[in-house]
């Protein structure tokens, strides 16, 4: 059972989150706040797996340092604004537009829990055309370090900043997937990331992933199975697997 922690300032739109997540199956709601403030004590003692907060909400640094290691994911009118790169800094595994279907925040919850990232298209294709405009104000989340990487362990890296799944990188590397998380647990550890979103700004900043001029990215036409089911239940096309749109740095 997913266990949830619901935190928006509107008390309709809240009432409503509750009561759709208590109703899917596997999800149930551990509490709601209005508010950081009142948010953190239930987090701390609650211990949920996922964090659902509106995107502008006041004090989520503190919130979600207080709700770990719950993954944080997103709620937000817009599809990226001021508080979106702030929001990456800080670990968000994903982000969900208000006006999205009820299965589709709830796909994204179950995603997010799995240890998915979940970033709509135009979510990532503007904040790479950002980053290549250098409009992105993104600090490193820890010591890059790189050097303390083995080989393989910088190919995950890059793998994970194109959007692959663990799966997708598995089959482009010709490993299990079990491999492919030893891995990039290894390079979590050793960098001090504490998200799968963190490793995505890293590769970018260290140069493993070189974004190209123009199209930035391409979602795929295949959808990809949410990490941790199995390949059985394929992810909202929204959330489709982005094409390699980067220029792999030569051997």
């Amino acid at each position: 059972m997913t266990r949830v922690l619901v935190v928006d300032d509107q008390p309709l739109f809240r009432a409503g989150l509750v009561a759709l997540l208590n109703a899917a199956p596997g999800l149930t709601v551990v509490g709601e706040a209005a508010d950081s403030a009142s948010a953190v004590p239930q987090a701390e003692s609650s211990r949920p797996d996922v964090l659902l907060a509106d995107i502008r909400l006041p004090g989520l640094t503190a919130l979600k340092r207080a709700a770990a290691p719950a993954r944080l994911l997103i709620l937000t009118t817009f599809d990226l604004d001021e508080h979106v790169h702030a929001a990456l800094r800080l670990g968000a595994a994903g982000f969900v537009l208000k006006e999205a279907e009820p299965a589709r925040l709830i796909a994204a919850i179950t995603a997010v829990a799995a240890g998915e990232m979940q970033f709509g298209p135009t979510v990532m294709r503007r904040l790479v055309a950002a980053y290549l405009k250098g409009e992105a104000a993104v600090s490193r989340c820890g010591p890059v370090g790189l050097e303390e990487l083995t080989g393989r362990e910088r190919e995950v890296l890059r793998l994970v900043g194109t959007g692959l799944t663990n799966a997708a990188i598995a089959e482009e590397l010709t490993v299990t997937e079990g491999t492919v998380k030893t891995h990039l647990n290894r390079v979590m550890t050793k960098l001090r990331l504490t998200s799968r979103a963190q490793a995505v700004v890293v590769a970018y900043e260290s140069g493993l992933v070189i974004p190209r001029p123009g199209p930035v990215l391409r979602a795929s036409s295949a959808t990809v199975a949410a990490e941790g089911h199995g390949g059985g239940t394929a992810a909202p096309p929204e959330y489709a697997r982005y094409e390699d749109a980067a220029a792999a740095p030569p051997p």
